[in-house]
């Protein structure tokens, strides 16, 4: 039985403690720390068993591995405190303040030899796992853009969410994840970003985001993140040189639209559209084009825990490595560059 123990009890933690309770036969929960006496209250309320204090937790001898589901900025000391005990670590998201914060906990888990990763589980997402399908599998040709994004109307939560030093901010609460789906997608360098941070309502940190970002095979990526926004966009559209794909929202209803043939018969001359007399945005006619259903997949988040108990166990490689992790958070350095400096950001990474 792979046990693992939790050090924060909120949201997250809470996420993740009901998350290993539903695999009984596969995990086991040794318990909880929290710096609030009520959230470990909580816990011990729910059947969880609550350590007193840290300390008490990293000398636990049971304890294989240490998720931390704690604000941003504690995200470092508590990473390296835990692999200096001896513990293995699961961080959530983001991994780190900035790429630098990383490199040092990459440093201590060589050190130490214990295995360190990132809570990316947006990659076991259905909505990301049919577009990485169609365009694996050619459906819509080469794919030369792609957007991507979330969308909501209420702002983000009062809490240390707002909190610049806290890591707040949804360039690293959501973004993050949107990023780390693209560069996992996209088997190319990022070359170029280019950034506009919005704070609307919640000075300090950014409230919506918009990102534009270039690979070295050519495709490009929009991503966006909007808290008040009423009336949402797609949550995927990817256009490919052979037809397009759309998934709506997280219910991944959608559609796939392509050519028959790759030949274009234009028309001899203008036509007249609803728009006016054009010839490039006329529309193709119908029997030229098919439309297919998304593919029906299967997905599990909890897939990321039995892959990191795996890798620990030699049985099979990490799925979200500390250097794919290190990728990411240095184009989310060149992001918050790029918005303070209102310019591109040239990169290869």
């Amino acid at each position: 039985m792979y046990t693992i123990a939790i050090i924060g009890y909120g949201g997250m933690g809470g996420y993740h403690a009901k998350q290993l309770l539903s695999l009984p036969e596969e995990f086991r929960l040794a318990g909880i720390y929290d710096i609030n006496p009520e959230r470990i209250a909580a816990a011990e309320q729910n059947g969880i068993h609550g350590y007193q204090t840290l300390d008490e937790l990293l000398a636990d001898p049971e304890i294989r591995t240490v998720l931390l589901a704690v604000p941003n900025n504690f995200h470092k000391p508590l990473s390296i405190q835990a692999m200096r005990a001896g513990k293995n670590v699961i961080c959530e998201k983001p991994v780190m303040m900035n790429a630098a914060e990383l490199e040092e906990v990459i440093a201590v888990s060589k050190e130490t030899g214990r295995q360190f990763s990132v809570h990316q589980n947006r990659r076991w997402d259905k909505d990301f796992l049919i577009v990485k399908t169609l365009i694996e599998n050619g459906t819509i040709g080469k794919p030369f853009y792609i957007e991507s994004r979330v969308q909501g109307s209420k702002g983000i939560p009062g809490d240390w969410r707002c909190v610049k030093e806290a890591g707040g901010g949804m360039l690293l609460d959501w973004g993050v994840h949107l990023i780390d789906q693209l560069m996992y997608l996209v088997d190319s360098p990022v070359t170029e970003v280019y950034a506009h941070l919005l704070s609307v309502k919640f000075p300090g940190v950014d409230d919506n985001f918009k990102l534009l970002m270039r690979f070295e095979n050519g495709l490009s990526a929009l991503v966006e993140v909007d808290t008040y926004t009423f009336i949402n966009l797609p949550r995927w559209h990817v256009s490919g040189d052979s037809g397009t794909a759309q998934v709506d929202d997280f219910s991944c209803t959608g559609r796939v639209v392509r050519a028959k043939t790759e030949e274009m018969r234009w028309e001899a001359g203008i036509v007249y559209t609803v728009a006016g007399p054009t010839r490039t945005m006329a529309p193709r006619p119908k029997e030229s084009l098919e439309e297919l259903p998304l593919p029906e997949l299967e997905s599990d988040a909890r897939d990321y825990y039995r892959n990191f108990r795996d890798a620990d166990e030699g049985k099979a490689p990490l799925a979200v490595t500390p250097e794919q992790a290190l990728r990411v958070m240095r184009v989310i350095d060149a992001v918050f560059e790029s918005a303070e400096k209102g310019c591109s950001i040239s990169l290869h990474i």
